[in-house]
């Protein structure tokens, strides 16, 4: 099975327009409210991230035809993962549809694959022999907002740069 492209708004991004670099950064979250002798507890609103996609290669991205003042999903490439010591993991967000999370249970020092059942969100790893520990990964996808991509080019060297920042909704 090949991996999955980085899409945007339905749009995939092709190789031609570089190696998607992607990251993933927490908007909200909890966050430190003090009592009125000095101690701080934890509070937490609301949670959401913040993405960034980048790339160089040797044509743009051809983003520029996405109606940007609507939601958009982003399909992103970047893993995130959970590790337990049990079995049974709940996904954080929303999976690719078209690339299904995968398992890996670590047994001595090598993470071996192991299959997984998905209902919903809830992963459950088929348990290993001697694992001390279960990895249940996936490619998210989010609902964001974003503003066109911006550009540069280095006609010396026929190279496209860009840059897009999302927020998820």
């Amino acid at each position: 099975m090949s991996l999955p492209m980085v899409m945007l708004g339905g749009v995939p991004i092709l190789m031609d327009a570089g190696t998607v670099s992607q990251s993933i950064t927490p908007l909200g979250g909890p966050e430190i409210v003090r009592l009125s002798g000095g101690v701080g507890v934890p509070m937490t609103h609301w949670q959401r991230s913040a993405i960034a996609l980048s790339a160089s290669g040797w044509m743009p991205p051809g983003l520029d035809g996405i109606d940007y003042t609507q939601p958009l999903e982003l399909r992103c490439t970047k893993h995130l993962s959970i590790v337990s010591t049990g079995t049974n993991i709940e996904i954080i967000g929303t999976p690719r549809p078209d690339f299904p999370p995968w398992a890996l249970a670590l047994v001595g020092k090598e993470w071996v694959e192991t299959p997984l059942v998905l209902t919903g969100n809830a992963a459950e790893v088929t348990a290993v022999p001697g694992a001390t520990a279960y990895q249940v990964c996936w490619m998210p996808v989010f609902t964001v907002s974003a503003k066109r991509p911006q550009g540069d080019m280095d006609p010396s060297a026929n190279v496209h740069g860009w840059q897009i920042n999302c927020e998820e909704l």
